[in-house]
């Protein structure tokens, strides 16, 4: 037995700091300087990578600047985001993938550095495909189209930004008709259930990580919302009769748009209050579209990858004050447990159905009742009837 019984009190979750990505069948998860990639290879055994990250002391006084630390991170999630992403494909094909002449033209241009090269060039191509899905779009629809039936300025901000979050719904719906990304949305949803199980003081096994929810306010996917909706207010000062100067500040802006962004998403991951909760609501759901049911193997290999970075155990003993024996599988307050959506439309139609049983049996007794009530009203009045006739 731990040294904690089973409480059903819901316990306050506290913030561990660690954070992840889904990778190509696997997840990255990341803790201070060092980061792990947790892949099930095709051979269904599960593959762990450990590894730092990059030096950073250089810099580290400026990383921990409030508004600059968030440029840092985001460039930095690009970074590590891409170097997971290639090497959690290197060990899931593993040796059925063949060298292509492309790879061998690049390793004898660029030697040792090709891996990194080509890294580089694939951060800037993902950089320019956002910001002109995300920002020169909705700028060219705001001057083309926009501007020609709308004479208010600000109402065209305001309708400028809508237009990008409505690309951004579009560009997930998409990309999500593909089955690699399905499954990657799957891994995502492993990712979360992992940390909103640790930092809810639960136990980490399957069971726990597979009743915990899959929406996490510090999600990547809430970053790119809360940029979107800062975009809106700080584009306000912007007034400028030239599209193009227009669109070069708008563009100049983007690293403070992020550096905001970035203390807003770690204020939200840190606080729990009603305002922080009314703040992280549409980011919540957002991850209703980047994130899905996972299976207990993806929750495995998510399980693996935050323990070659994090102990959880320790975690939990500072944190809520119990060390957990691992006897306490499936320990989780009932009012903690996320029901999908099936569950949850099995057991109204369950509900409707007993309630419509129900309904039926009582309006027979009411009928049956009605005629014993009947039967008994005209055995009196026979009665009645008899009496009178007998004086």
């Amino acid at each position: 037995m731990g040294t904690k019984a089973k409480s059903k009190k819901k316990k306050k979750a506290k913030y561990s700091g660690i954070g992840g990505q889904a990778v190509m069948e696997g997840i990255m998860m990341r803790n201070n300087n060092r980061y792990a990639v947790a892949v099930r290879k095709p051979n269904q055994q599960i593959e762990v990578i450990l590894a730092d990250c990059a030096d950073e002391n250089n810099l580290q006084g400026i990383r921990k600047i409030p508004f600059i630390r968030g440029i840092f991170a985001f460039v930095d999630s690009l970074r590590l985001g891409m170097k997971t992403l290639s090497l959690s494909a290197e060990y899931y094909v593993g040796d059925e993938e063949e060298e292509t002449g492309f790879d061998r033209f690049l390793t004898k241009l660029f030697g040792n550095k090709a891996e990194s090269i080509v890294n580089a060039f694939t951060i800037l191509f993902a950089l320019i495909l956002a910001i002109g899905l995300f920002f020169v779009l909705p700028a060219l629809i705001s001057h083309f189209v926009l501007e020609r039936f709308i004479a208010n300025q600000s109402l065209i901000i305001i309708l400028e930004g809508l237009v990008r979050i409505i690309i951004f719904i579009l560009y997930i719906l998409v990309i999500s008709l593909s089955k690699d990304i399905k499954r990657t949305f799957m891994y995502h949803g492993a990712e979360h259930k992992c940390i909103n199980c640790v930092e809810n003081g639960k136990p980490l096994n399957v069971k726990n990580v597979m009743r915990s929810s899959r929406r996490h306010r510090r999600c990547g996917t809430s970053f790119i919302l809360f940029i979107m909706m800062i975009s809106i207010v700080l584009f306000f000062f912007i007034r400028v009769d030239s599209p193009f100067l227009r669109l070069g500040i708008r563009l100049l802006m983007i690293p403070v748009i992020a550096g905001i962004s970035y203390e807003v998403l770690r204020a939200m991951g840190k606080y729990d209050n009603w305002f922080t909760r009314a703040i992280s609501a549409p980011g919540l759901w957002f991850q209703s579209l980047t994130t899905r049911e996972p299976d207990k193997d993806m929750a495995e290999v998510a399980i693996k990858a935050v323990e070659a970075v994090f102990d959880w155990k320790e975690y939990l003993k500072e944190n809520f004050g119990y060390v957990p024996s691992g006897d306490e599988e499936g320990w989780l307050d009932d009012d903690d447990e996320e029901m999908d959506t099936e569950t949850m439309e099995a057991l109204m139609s369950e509900v409707e159905t007993d309630s419509s049983e129900i309904m039926a049996e009582m309006k027979l007794a009411d009928e049956y009742n009605a005629e014993v009530a009947k039967e008994t009203e005209d055995t009196e009045e026979a009665s009645a009837d008899a009496n009178d006739a007998d004086e």
